[in-house]
């Protein structure tokens, strides 16, 4: 399918699609006129990238762990290097130390609102 259709497909823009490609994740066939050619296992791949993506992890681990979740040889973490692992682990930490700081800073300003509706007359 060209691209216009695989970006209907898959729910990435077709911006993304030749982003992918650029990045090395993905690789589409070709027609004989150049356009792209996109089969169903790359819309499959793409889904798992754009699953990726949105949970966060950055392209360069996305990269690296991608062969073994999307080729069907291994499932899972069983086919993942402890040194991926190891940098997902530190990433998900660094998130969450993130996500108690804008709690922080939300808990800041909810009391910030409540302090200035009781100064309201």
């Amino acid at each position: 399918m060209k691209i216009g259709e695989a970006s209907r497909v898959s729910g990435v823009s077709a911006r993304s699609l030749r982003h992918y490609e650029d990045e090395g994740l993905i690789v589409p066939g070709r027609f004989g006129n150049g356009f792209r050619d996109y089969c169903q296992s790359t819309i499959d791949r793409v889904l798992v990238i754009r699953s990726l993506l949105e949970s966060g992890l950055p392209v360069r681990l996305i990269r690296e762990v991608l062969p073994g979740l999307t080729d069907g040889t291994a499932a899972g973490t069983e086919a993942v290097c402890p040194e991926f692992l190891h940098e997902v682990r530190d990433y998900r930490d660094r998130l969450a130390a993130r996500i108690a700081a804008l709690s922080d800073q939300r808990a800041a300003l909810d009391t910030y609102l409540r302090e200035a509706r009781r100064a309201d007359p």
